[in-house]
């Protein structure tokens, strides 16, 4: 990959970690670690959705022990982020003015025992602090900078594995779409790069350092709707309460299905011969 960058590109100015992955094997030990979506401390128990059955359902899940708060760390933490941009900077291939982000999200207390507080939580703990050490790093050797940037909630692979999650962001979905404040992951981004990243006032951050896509989900009103929203939603009124068909409809998304124009059910030959 460095060579390939070098002989295409040359030097590179940005540089994205973006994230999700149930495994990782150390490229330096051999070590094949395993992350887990659990509590930390204690059990806990709230609704969840089967996204596909539209069945809404209560959950129990067990906290991590030790091992798997590790592995978890090790698998989504900033290790992997930290060594990568030493291997650039080693290489000289990183440009004058270099800026590193990494993708997180934080959300509402209502998931923070599944998500901010859990095995997740923590390894994002460690990401953030590997984000101090790459700042370090580049203004030592004369670069950029290097953030966390916190973003909404969204329909992803990742945070469909999540228990609660689904649930709530079919929720935030309907009540942001109302307020015509929505945004996708494109839409999150293009926002990112064009008010702070590389245009408007420049980068906002909070008291912990992070710059927040996330404060359009986070604002006062809308969380307050989900709150209200909560306690009432079951399997009867899910589909009048919350927004599941658009999740599903961006669910399917991510797998190329639900695409309009496209005729499913066509045959179709997939063998396909390359040129060259």
């Amino acid at each position: 990959m460095l060579a390939a960058i070098k002989a295409d590109l040359g030097q590179i100015d940005l540089v994205v970690y973006s994230l999700a992955s149930p495994r990782r094997t150390h490229p330096k030990t051999g070590v094949t670690h395993k992350s887990v979506l659990k509590p930390v401390g204690q059990s806990y128990t709230n609704q969840t959705v089967d996204t596909d059955k539209g069945i809404v359902s209560t959950i129990s899940i067990e906290p991590a022990n030790e091992a798997e708060i590790a592995d978890t760390t090790a698998v989504m933490g900033g290790e992997d982020w930290e060594m990568w941009i030493n291997a650039l900077d080693e290489a000289k291939l990183l440009a004058p003015g270099a800026t590193s982000v990494a993708y997180s999200y934080i959300g509402p207390e209502l998931t923070w025992p599944i998500y901010k507080n859990g095995t997740i939580g923590l390894a994002k703990n460690d990401l953030e602090r590997a984000a101090k050490a790459i700042n370090a790093t580049l203004r030592c050797n004369g670069y950029g900078r290097a953030f966390i940037s916190v973003n909404k909630a969204l329909v992803t692979q990742a945070s469909s594995a999540i228990p609660v999650v689904p649930l709530y962001i079919s929720m935030l979905y309907k009540i942001m779409k109302a307020k015509g404040s929505h945004e996708g992951c494109i839409e999150q981004i293009d926002r990112l790069f064009r008010t702070q990243l590389y245009g408007g006032q420049g980068l906002v951050f909070d008291e912990a350092g992070r710059v927040r896509i996330d404060d359009w989900e986070m604002r006062p009103d809308v969380q307050a709707e989900v709150a209200a929203l909560w306690p009432q939603v079951n399997t009867e009124n899910l589909a009048a309460l919350t927004d599941i068909a658009g999740y599903r409809t961006e669910f399917l998304k991510l797998f190329g299905f639900g695409l309009l124009g496209i005729d499913y059910d066509a045959d179709i030959n997939p063998h396909v011969e390359i040129a060259g």
